[in-house]
C-alpha cells in the first residue's frame, strides 16, 4: 500500500486543470476521502454477500442524480440485491462504532421515499468495529430529532443470516495445529536474568492435526484445516533435548460469524499487515482461495469432529416481504 502523497491537492489540481474542469482541490480532496471512507464498506458488504452464497444478484446503484431538485425529495440507496430467499431488496451502508446508528430526519425520510415510489423493501446494513447486521429500516425509531437504531436491537432483527446465509459457529475444544521441530545445532548461549537463552538452528520435521478432545486425525479434508485460520488459537509449547511440539488449539471459550471468517481467511491469504482491497477481492475470479462454499466446509468440519457447533439466527421479527417472497 502506497502512501498519500503530501502535494495531494496540487497533483488533483494539475489533473482537473488538464482536464478542463474549475474546481477547488481541496475541496476535490476532501471529497475524494469522504467517498473512500464509504466506498470500502460497501465492497466488503457485497464480498461477503457474494461469498456466503445465498445471493442471486447485488450491484451498486448510480446515485447522480437528475433534476438536481429531486435530491430534496429522494435519497437513493446503495446496492439493489436479490438473495434466494426474496427480492429486490434496496440496501443502505453504514459503517459506524457507536452503541447507536442515528439517521438524521430528512435523510432517512428521503431514503423511504424514494424505496416506497420503487415499491421495494429498504435494509439498512450496518458495520459495527468488525459485526455486520442487516435490518429493516423500519426498526428504527424516531428519537428527539433523527431516527435511532441500538446495536443490541439490530442483532435481535439481523436479516444477514436467512437473506444472505450468515451463520455463527464454534470450533471443537482441543482442536487445532501442532507443529514438531527439530533441534538442530545449537547456534548460541546468552546469559539472562533468570537463567540463559539459547539459539537453535531448528527445522519442522511433522504437521499435525487434532479434532475434538485433542484427537489426532491424519485425514481431515484441506478445507477443514483452513478452518483454524477463522479461530483465535491458544498457542502453548511443550520442550525436550531434541524438539519443540508448538500447539496451536482451540479454547473452551469463543464464537465467530461466518462473515468476519471472510475477514480472517483473507488475511492469512495475504502479506502480513497488508490491508485487504475489497474491491479487488470482487474483480476476482473466487472471493478467497482456501474455501469456496463455507456453509458446505463447516458441515463437513462438524462430521470431522472440527466444528462443535454451527447456529443459523432468525429475526425476532421476520418481515412480511420475506415471507412473502421465500
Amino acid at each position: 500500500m502506497t502512501d498519500t502523497p503530501p502535494d495531494i491537492e496540487r497533483l488533483i489540481q494539475e489533473v482537473l486543470a488538464e482536464a478542463g474542469y474549475d474546481a477547488d482541490a481541496a475541496d476535490v480532496a476532501r471529497r475524494v476521502r469522504k467517498l473512500n471512507h464509504g466506498l470500502p464498506a460497501e465492497d466488503e458488504f457485497a464480498a461477503i454477500c457474494a461469498w456466503l452464497g445465498r445471493t442471486r444478484l447485488l450491484h451498486k446503484l448510480d446515485q447522480h442524480q437528475i433534476p438536481a431538485r429531486s435530491r430534496f425529495e429522494f435519497q437513493v440507496p446503495d446496492i439493489l440485491a436479490v438473495f434466494e430467499a426474496g427480492g429486490p431488496f434496496l440496501i443502505e451502508v453504514k459503517r459506524c462504532n457507536d452503541r447507536t446508528l442515528s439517521l438524521k430526519s430528512d435523510y432517512y425520510a428521503r431514503l423511504l421515499s424514494y424505496a416506497d415510489k420503487m415499491g421495494l423493501p429498504l435494509l439498512i446494513a450496518w458495520k459495527h468495529h468488525s459485526l455486520w447486521t442487516l435490518v429493516d429500516v423500519r426498526h428504527f425509531a424516531l428519537a428527539k430529532k433523527n431516527f435511532n437504531l441500538a446495536h443490541g436491537e439490530a442483532m435481535r432483527q439481523n436479516l444477514l443470516g436467512i437473506l444472505a446465509g450468515d451463520v455463527a459457529f464454534k470450533l471443537a475444544q482441543g482442536s487445532g495445529l501442532h507443529l514438531d521441530i527439530a533441534k538442530e545445532e545449537l547456534i548460541e548461549t546468552r546469559p539472562t536474568e533468570d537463567g540463559y537463552e539459547e539459539t537453535w538452528q531448528m527445522r519442522v520435521t511433522g504437521v499435525h492435526f487434532t479434532i475434538k478432545d485433542g484427537e489426532l486425525r491424519t485425514d481431515l479434508h484441506p478445507e477443514t484445516t483452513q478452518l483454524f485460520a477463522t479461530w483465535d488459537l491458544e498457542s502453548s509449547e511443550t520442550h525436550s533435548p531434541t524438539r519443540i511440539r508448538q500447539s496451536f488449539t482451540v479454547g473452551a471459550e469463543g464464537i465467530e460469524f461466518a462473515h468476519r471468517a471472510l475477514v480472517a481467511l483473507l488475511a492469512w491469504e495475504k502479506p502480513v499487515d497488508e490491508p485487504t482491497n475489497w474491491r479487488t477481492q470482487l474483480r476476482a475470479p473466487e472471493i478467497t482461495r482456501s474455501i469456496a462454499h463455507f456453509d458446505a466446509a463447516l458441515q463437513r468440519g462438524m462430521t470431522e469432529g472440527v466444528v462443535h457447533l454451527i447456529l443459523r439466527q432468525n429475526p425476532v421479527t421476520i418481515p412480511d416481504f420475506i415471507k412473502e417472497e421465500s
